[in-house]
């Protein structure tokens, strides 16, 4: 069976996915980076690999996330693509037409205009923490609430209370006030969503012009608080695709297809789970730039480095 992997590694969690030759999603895997990049890769190149390495050949491998240069050079990626470009070659395959896509992830959100199949317009909010899954994961842990059942609770209000949503600081010391007033659990965490919702589309989306069909996808698309706070904001409906929290990998898997049409793939095989990597750092001392320059280290062998303006140190040989 021949297949495709994407990976898609961010701050808060590290997304897999495995397509046949005709784009199904076989497999998916979502895991907790936890700080640990290589360590969440390695661990989910070893899941993936004892649930079908046996089975299947991969064709062809592309990297996405904040991650994506290390993740490369750890898996040894065919394609390594933004994530913008990944959740969109994803969205135009999976939901054809679509025109607007609203990506809320663990530490940062997105938004990407499409016409006709191609971007034309994006924003992202990498500063503030508001309105992200890390987040509301916090607020849910404070509230005593799991997470899978915060939206499920907003559903329930009758008369969500106003938060102050456009800092994450103030949203939860409003929380605090609102409690400390008498206001029940499930207007606050409608409130809540609604906040989030609408510091969303008064900063990312500012300007934007939001057309149907909407795609909602990310971590965040499992709160359905947040899905329905949104639709009674815009007024549309929402399109959640099955598999919502691995849209960026599904992205890869089909930029690795294009990439790997005339050439084999560079992957370094399943194996890879058990090699020893470790990324090191260094700031060069050759101009005034002063640029810190990452190594990543193969089994005690420089692999790749990045991160010189002037390429001194990434376009010279490495020893491989």
């Amino acid at each position: 069976m021949k297949v495709y992997l994407g990976v898609d590694v961010g701050s808060v969690s590290t997304n897999m996915a495995v397509t046949n030759i005709n784009g199904e999603v076989l497999e998916s895997l979502y895991i907790r980076t936890i700080g640990q990049p290589v360590k969440a890769v390695q661990d989910g190149l070893k899941k993936l690999g004892e649930k079908i390495g046996k089975d299947a050949e991969i064709m062809g491998v592309g990297t996405t996330g904040s991650a994506r240069n290390l993740t490369s050079v750890l898996v040894g990626a065919d394609v390594v693509k933004n994530e913008i470009t990944a959740h969109a070659v994803a969205v135009s395959r999976i939901v054809p037409g679509a025109q607007t896509i609203l990506e809320i992830g663990g530490q940062d959100s997105k938004i990407i205009i499409m016409r006709d199949g191609v971007v034309t317009d994006f924003a992202m909010n990498t500063v503030c923490a508001a309105g992200t899954g890390s987040f509301l994961d916090q607020q849910a842990s404070r509230l005593n609430i799991p997470i899978e059942k915060f939206g499920e609770l907003a559903l329930k209000s009758q008369n969500p209370v106003r938060i102050a949503g456009r800092c994450a600081v103030f949203a939860e010391s409003d929380m605090v006030h609102k409690q400390q007033l008498g206001h029940c659990t499930e207007d606050i965490v409608a409130g809540l969503c609604e906040a989030l919702v609408r510091n969303y589309l008064n900063n990312v989306g500012k300007g934007k012009e939001i057309l149907e069909p909407v795609v909602f996808q990310g971590g965040v698309a499992a709160n359905i608080g947040i899905k329905v706070a949104f639709e009674k904001s815009l007024k549309k409906e929402l399109t959640i695709p099955e598999n919502f929290g691995v849209m960026g990998a599904i992205g890869c898997c089909y930029l690795a297809m294009e990439a790997t049409l005339e050439k084999p793939t560079k992957f370094k095989g399943w194996e890879a789970s058990e090699f020893s990597f470790r990324p090191t750092s260094f700031e060069c001392k050759g101009c005034p730039n002063h640029c810190e320059v990452i190594q990543v280290y193969e089994n005690d062998k420089i692999v790749a480095r990045w991160g010189d303006r002037c390429g001194k140190w990434s376009n010279a040989s490495v020893d491989k």
